[in-house]
């Protein structure tokens, strides 16, 4: 079964308000993490992820209000991708 991780950061959120203001969506835009600077030894995390999955976008809309402002522009996150059923 191939599984794989990926390291994502997030570029932004966008909040989708309705007219009273109120959050009903959340839009966060991630892109594949990548070092500023690359240690000459490669132990840098990000790097080693930026090596193996040198580009990635993923974006999602999070309509459960539990999740709305939990997401900020520069956090990262592992993302597994398994097979489903």
């Amino acid at each position: 079964m191939t599984t794989m991780r990926a390291k994502l950061q997030v570029g932004s959120v966008f909040a989708h308000r309705n007219e009273a203001g109120e959050t009903q969506t959340e839009t966060v835009s991630f892109f594949g993490v990548a070092a500023k600077s690359y240690p000459a030894d490669g132990s840098d995390e990000d790097n080693t992820f930026a090596r193996f999955s040198p580009s990635a976008n993923f974006q999602i809309s999070i309509a459960n209000p539990a999740l709305h402002g939990q997401f900020e522009p520069g956090q990262k996150f592992y993302v597994d991708f398994t097979p489903a059923q």
